[in-house]
């Protein structure tokens, strides 16, 4: 790999491809050249990236020559038909779907949890995480460092974003409704999600639980290598725009106190301790949007399980949930 790889962004003018073509300038990434890449419905879109215009592409089957590393973002589809093809160009793929995650020769990455994972893809994929699996991680990591984690009880509160450019056009349009008094229409949700929260998010499975529920497990599992860790949990979309939230229970090996749970957030990259309740500081959406660290808080020790805290941790899932996490890992490469 060249120190200065030319970079494509597949899926360059959704939301997490432009929050890539940020990402890739606010951290200065060394690349030679960046080529956007969209389907032909998008092609001729322009980006400015380093103070140039950019124009979006076509994606073809072709599009990859000369291409060192290629940043997903276009639904697992494309990435099935597309991926394969890049990287028999010769080129890596870093894709955010997921079609590869749990391909046990894909490496799936989180990097500040287990970035030597990168160095082996000998498909030349490496794979992106849910976003709120990496969320939930990125608050649980230094805590399975100290205490040994063996089994998570987590409820999620995943923004609209998380389901596209639709998603905050319905939230909006439904609000704007309420407050007009006009009828209320919904395309993209099975329920009115403005006033409200749904319990469905990606479709159910034969075991009752949904597919985005089934991926805290499977992918928690991997990234942490603990094939033995158990996982339950609960998707819900919450009316926010942007950034999810996690209540999550987490069980240890050993018995962690609060002070000592605290103290292993200390030094650690890409998450912060917003932790004093009685003062009104505890993490919220709002409150992350934007920022490149997650923030857990409201830890406590839970009043049921033994070994187990009970914390509350928030992200921007279009930032870290997906397209920062997508740069680190092209940064681990060049």
């Amino acid at each position: 790999m060249t120190s200065q790889p030319h970079v494509a962004i597949v899926g360059a003018t959704g939301a997490v491809g432009r929050e890539m073509l940020v990402c890739l300038e606010e951290r200065n990434f060394p690349l030679s050249k960046l080529t956007l890449l969209a389907s032909a419905r998008s092609a001729g879109q322009k980006f400015s990236f380093r103070g140039e215009e950019l124009t979006v592409e076509e994606l073809t089957d072709k599009s990859f020559e000369g291409i060192d590393i290629a940043l997903f973002s276009a639904g697992g589809g494309i990435s099935l038909h597309y991926a394969p093809l890049a990287a028999a160009a010769g080129c890596i793929v870093i894709d955010n779907s997921s079609a590869f995650r749990m391909d046990p020769e894909v490496p799936l990455v989180v990097p500040e949890i287990n970035a030597a994972a990168a160095a082996n893809h000998p498909k030349n994929i490496i794979a992106n995480p849910n976003c709120s699996t990496i969320i939930t991680l990125m608050g649980l990591a230094p805590l399975h460092r100290a205490f040994g984690l063996t089994g998570i009880i987590a409820s999620t509160y995943q923004a609209v974003s998380g389901s596209g450019a639709q998603g905050i056009l319905e939230l909006e349009d439904q609000m704007k409704a309420l407050v007009n008094g006009t009828p209320v229409e919904m395309s993209v949700y099975p329920h009115q999600i403005a006033s409200n929260v749904i319990p469905h998010v990606d479709a159910f499975q034969d075991n009752g639980y949904t597919k985005e529920e089934q991926k805290m497990l499977h992918e928690g599992r991997k990234i942490l290598n603990l094939p033995g860790l158990k996982v339950t949990c609960t998707c819900v979309r919450v009316p926010v725009m942007r950034s999810h939230s996690i209540s999550v229970t987490a069980i240890f090996e050993k018995d962690p106190t609060v002070e000592a749970a605290r103290a292993a957030f200390e030094g650690q990259p890409g998450v912060e301790l917003v932790d004093d309740p009685a003062k009104g500081l505890y993490p919220v959406p709002l409150g992350t949007t934007g920022l490149n660290n997650c923030q857990v808080g409201r830890i406590r020790k839970d009043q049921v399980l033994p070994n187990a805290l009970a914390l509350w941790v928030v992200g921007d899932q279009v930032r870290k949930g997906a397209a920062l996490n997508a740069v680190q890992i092209a940064e681990i490469l060049s």
